[in-house]
């Protein structure tokens, strides 16, 4: 399994970035798969997750009116679109497949929100 994230970077507040992850190893077709993030000092927290088909989605209170998470299946890429960005976002970001209870994670991409 390989998870691979790309378009982090540094962004002033109210600024918009797409994340994107490119998967590969596993049948990515037939998976949820998540963002999760993890901000200096603090545990990792689930951002978004979206099922096979892209179907349904489901995200944390705190993003759900300014992050979508998307899919292309034939593209093996989940990507995460994040709007109205805070500074308080700033974090690394993971993209994240989990099989039963083993969870696999991208090496993750800094998103910095600043001036």
């Amino acid at each position: 399994v390989q998870l691979v994230e790309s378009g982090g970077g540094l962004v002033q507040p109210g600024g918009s970035l797409r994340l994107s992850c490119a998967a590969s190893g596993f049948t990515f077709s037939s998976s949820v798969m998540s963002w999760y993030r993890q901000a200096p000092g603090k545990e990792r927290e689930l951002v978004a997750s979206i099922t096979s088909t892209g179907g349904i989605t489901n995200y944390a209170d705190s993003m759900k009116d300014r992050f979508t998470i998307s899919r292309d299946n034939a593209k093996n890429t989940v990507y995460l679109q994040m709007n109205s960005l805070k500074a308080e976002d700033t974090a690394v970001y993971y993209c994240n497949y989990h099989w039963g209870w083993v969870n696999y994670w991208g090496k993750g991409t800094l998103v910095t929100v600043s001036l």
